[in-house]
């Protein structure tokens, strides 16, 4: 056995066939290019095509990791029915009001999909219109895009992923009958949105890539092969999206990348006009578009305004030459959201790290917000269903209380608690603590680390940690409940989130600070996050297990390689660690979006030499890794099979000493894992035992 429990097995031989190539006059070779399947656009719809040699190579990686965690099998089988036990299985949705009815969503006990039910809108008896765990029947994968009803509330559009490669089948469902109609429209993003007549709906097409590169519309009852295309994007270096508003009045057609944005509009009455620009593509110009009705909310950066500010302007002449400011910037106040209704305009924002509620009153201009007492805590804007209402609904939640959703009445101020998550098996806030700490990064900022512990737990440096990081795209990992984690918690864990750069949780700076050629800072953060809990006897390095999962996968590839003695163990969950490869290959699925955020290493030499500096796969070195478990799917069109794959055998052919590198392929499933509720909790309870194992506490 080694130090860390694990029995001295031989892992899976990989083959070396080294490939050359140069770029800028850099030379490269990669010895396990071969593991990316030729034909990997038909693998995502039908993984039984995958080649024989690489399926047969990642079973035996499977096998290797099963056989290294077999004496965790009942610890498995406990934190999964721990797991289980705090989630209600019978739990139901909070219906919203919509036209004649309210529409919810409902789980039967033991039940893997969701299902979706109205009532009467003042209240009756349940009409249970699309049951999830009957449509997926015995099917090994099934996940529910898109279940969304007409505007006259008989019809219903849904969508469904039976590979994990997020090519969705858009289906159409008569309320009145349930029977499905003949209307079948493939590789599509997931959903779409319905014309205000319901006659048909509009929706994104995915290309070969895998990119959303045209808008069609479909009017039920025809085949979908006579579809109208509405708008084509021939930049492949841009996302296409299409929403709808709750008035039911536009239809948006947005393209983006990470930091540039173009929308078109075009009248839900009239699906056959031609979408109008709104304000043309300019580089570094992001905005997002609101109804108002007579007019719409710009939420936009326009102008220098780097924390995002809101403008109006009039609906039927939407051109940025007519935007006028209604809440101006103000720098280190990021404006996350705006929803608009007719009396009241609400936004959702983050200041000094933690997210608020701001309404305003659209006759007065007078603003109040919703106040809270936690110290760290997150919030959801769920808003509402309906424009012409003073109603909204949000959502509230800490690393020790448990999610509580609110109606919330814009007018009178009064909040209406609706419902408390409920953990079946017992959850006492009193038991916990959740603290926020500010770690000092190499160059003085102060990164946050979110913390939670059981009250009983002795901080002398002792306690193992789960240290969590993402850091890119600006996303923002909240401070939220997660009964997952209490698992952990339970065994004297301390469960840590660190807020590095690359999201947004100090404003958009924090974002700029992360990304492209300040990349190395969200590394560094999350290395002095590690320092600083030890520093403050939190724990120690060795009890420290990383984890992090996609960008944050990458995260830990390049903090294994940059500071492998700050952790005792690493889980890096489909992590994105062949980034140069990647963005050195245009025909991958989402590769020219990334640019933006990663760099051009193709065109530009100084790009190339800074995802080279950081990129894990290019960086493993003869050093002592601790353990590292590396999780995967093998439809996954955002991180491929192959970058982890590759990734693993670099690691156990290069590194020094004799801890494990564990590799779990999930062969059904693509990048986010098992489609049911339970089944996911398998994966989740798999990775924790791992963190239990290396820590000593399995």
């Amino acid at each position: 056995m080694t130090k860390t429990g694990f029995p001295k097995l031989t892992p899976p031989a990989t083959q070396a066939r080294p490939l050359r190539d140069i770029h800028h006059g850099i030379a490269r070779t990669d010895e396990y290019a071969w593991l990316r399947a030729d034909n990997w656009q038909e693998v995502f719809k039908d993984p039984a095509v995958l080649d024989p040699a690489i399926r047969a190579h990642l079973e035996a990686e499977n096998a290797y990791q099963a056989a290294l965690m077999k004496d965790t099998a009942d610890l498995r089988k406990t934190l999964f029915a721990e797991m289980k036990g705090r989630i209600k299985e019978d739990d139901s949705s909070v219906p919203v009001k919509d036209g004649p009815f309210a529409y919810g969503s409902s789980y039967k006990k033991g039940g893997e999909q969701p299902r979706f039910f109205r009532t009467p809108r003042d209240g009756g008896p349940q009409d249970i219109y699309f049951d999830g765990d009957l449509e997926a029947g015995d099917a090994p994968y099934f996940r529910l895009g898109g279940v969304d009803h007409s505007n006259d509330h008989r019809k219903l559009l849904w969508g469904v992923d039976d590979k994990g490669s997020e090519f969705y089948t858009l289906r159409v469902r008569d309320l009145d009958t349930r029977a499905d109609l003949d209307d079948r429209v493939p590789d599509t993003g997931g959903g779409g949105v319905w014309d205000a007549a319901g006659n048909g709906f509009f929706y994104t097409r995915l290309d070969a890539g895998h990119r959303p590169s045209k808008l069609f519309y479909h009017r039920v009852g025809t085949d979908a092969a006579d579809d109208r295309l509405v708008y084509e994007e021939t930049d492949a270096g841009l996302f296409m999206g299409v929403g709808g508003t709750r008035n039911n009045d536009w239809i948006f057609v947005v393209v983006n990348d990470h930091e540039t944005t173009e929308y078109r509009v075009l009248p839900a009455g009239d699906p056959f006009a031609a979408p109008r620009i709104v304000a043309a593509r300019e580089a570094g110009l992001q905005y997002e578009i609101e109804e108002g009705g007579d007019e719409f909310f710009i939420l936009t950066n326009a102008d220098g305004a780097r924390d995002f500010k809101i403008m109006t302007v009039p609906a039927a002449h939407p051109e940025r030459a007519n935007w006028r400011e209604l809440v101006p910037h103000e720098p280190g106040r990021l404006i996350l959201n705006v929803m608009g209704f007719r009396h009241h305009m609400v936004r959702l924002e983050r200041k000094d790290g933690l997210p608020r509620i701001v309404i305003h009153e659209r006759a007065t201009g007078a603003e109040h917000m919703i106040a809270f007492d936690e110290e760290a805590f997150s919030l959801g804007l769920n808003g509402a269903a309906e424009y012409d209402t003073t109603v909204i609904r949000f959502s509230y939640s800490s690393m020790t209380t448990p999610s509580q959703l609110y109606d919330y009445d814009m007018s009178t101020r009064e909040r209406t608690l609706l419902k408390t998550q409920e953990v079946p098996s017992g959850h006492d806030p009193e038991h916990y603590v959740t603290r926020r700490v500010m770690a000092p990064a190499q160059d003085g900022e102060l990164v946050p680390v979110s913390l939670l512990y059981h009250r009983d737990t002795a901080l002398d440096g002792s306690a193992p940690m789960l240290l969590y990081g993402y850091g890119s795209y600006g996303i923002s990992i909240p401070a939220a409940f997660n009964t997952n984690c209490l698992s952990l918690v339970d065994r004297g864990f301390v469960y840590a989130i660190a807020h590095i750069r690359g999201g947004k949780d100090k404003g958009y700076g924090w974002y700029d600070d992360g990304k492209r050629d300040r990349k190395l800072n969200t590394f560094t953060d999350f290395i002095a996050a590690a320092r600083h809990l030890v520093a403050e006897k939190f724990t120690r390095h060795d009890r420290i297990v990383a984890q992090g999962g996609s960008a944050g996968g990458m995260l830990m590839g390049a903090v294994a390689n940059m500071a492998p003695d700050a952790f005792g163990a690493i889980v890096a969950e489909v992590p994105f660690v062949d980034v140069l490869t990647t963005m050195l290959d245009a025909s991958l699925p989402l590769t020219p979006p990334e640019w933006p955020e990663w760099g051009n290493p193709i065109v530009s030499e100084a790009d190339y030499r800074m995802i080279a500096s950081y990129s894990p796969y290019d960086n493993v070195g003869a050093h002592a890794y601790p353990p590292i478990l590396a999780v995967a799917g093998l439809t996954d069109p955002r991180v491929t099979y192959w970058e982890p794959a590759k990734w693993v055998a670099r690691l156990r052919e290069r590194k020094a000493g004799d801890n494990p590198v564990l590799f779990r392929i999930n062969m059904e499933a693509g990048h986010a894992g098992a489609s049911g509720r339970f089944s996911r909790l398998d994966e989740i309870a798999y990775t924790t035992a791992f963190a239990l194992k290396v820590a000593g506490k399995a």
